[in-house]
């Protein structure tokens, strides 16, 4: 019955697949015109005395530049299989079909990917919409440094496998989206600014017990299991192909 399950699940993937964009989509023009416009709407966040600030200026560029960027570079290491919530299927499945691919992966992927810089004047937060009804989905936002929720751009790269979407106040007003400090607060203990880890570190793994448990990666017990065991390799041969470099992109 396993056997059939895994062959229906290959079967519609072949059919339906939508895998990781391909080098280079985030420096094609049509993603650097995207780039521009999540550049401005952060800027347009700020207090109107920050906006004109070269700092200001270049903070968000990189923070959008990175975005999208890493949005397409954490798919191809995450590697998935189908669009969205089906590809959520295959990361649960007891066979083990794919790795990684949940919403909350990429939320904590994008997060690490945004704290590789000191911010002075945006912040990073982590975000939720229907917490807790069986569709639940997480992202991570970016805020002026000073703003509270809901004054932010939604950064989205799960829906589309690395093709980011942005979201801004606007969008998600009264969609039951609403902060999440509990990922947050772990997530900023696990990844301090100008961190120096590779793009294929996972903050937690499975802890081979049950399909639904995860455990701190750091830790041990997370280290023996087998998806830290696979991380390591996959850190040691990222960093062995790219020179040493720490991320894809």
């Amino acid at each position: 019955m396993k056997r059939l399950f895994a062959i229906c699940l290959f079967a519609l993937a072949a059919v339906s697949c939508q895998h990781a964009p391909a080098p280079g989509y985030a420096d094609t023009p049509a993603v650097r015109e995207q780039r521009s416009a999540l550049t401005q709407d952060l800027l347009a966040m700020l207090p109107m005395e920050e906006q004109e600030l070269p700092g200001a200026r270049r903070e968000a560029r990189w923070l959008a530049d990175t975005s999208y960027k890493a949005a397409a570079g954490i798919a191809t290491i995450n590697n998935p299989s189908l669009m969205g919530w089906f590809n959520n299927r295959m990361v649960n499945s007891s066979l083990n079909l794919c790795e990684r691919g949940l919403c909350w992966h990429y939320q904590q992927d994008m997060y690490r990917e945004l704290r590789r810089r000191k911010l002075q004047f945006f912040r990073i937060g982590c975000c939720v919409r229907d917490r807790g009804d069986g569709s639940e989905h997480n992202c991570v936002y970016l805020s002026p440094a000073n703003a509270n929720w809901p004054r932010a751009v939604i950064l989205d790269p799960w829906l589309k496998n690395g093709r980011l979407i942005t979201l801004n106040e606007r969008d998600f007003r009264g969609d039951n989206w609403e902060d999440a400090p509990g990922p947050l607060e772990f997530l900023s203990s696990v990844y301090p600014e100008n961190h120096n880890y590779p793009i294929e570190h996972w903050a937690q793994v499975k802890s081979g017990r049950r399909w639904n448990e995860y455990i701190p990666s750091w830790t041990p017990e997370g280290a023996a299991t087998r998806q830290g065991k696979i991380m390591q390799q996959n850190m040691q041969n990222g960093l062995k192909a790219r020179g040493g470099k720490l991320t894809n992109y």
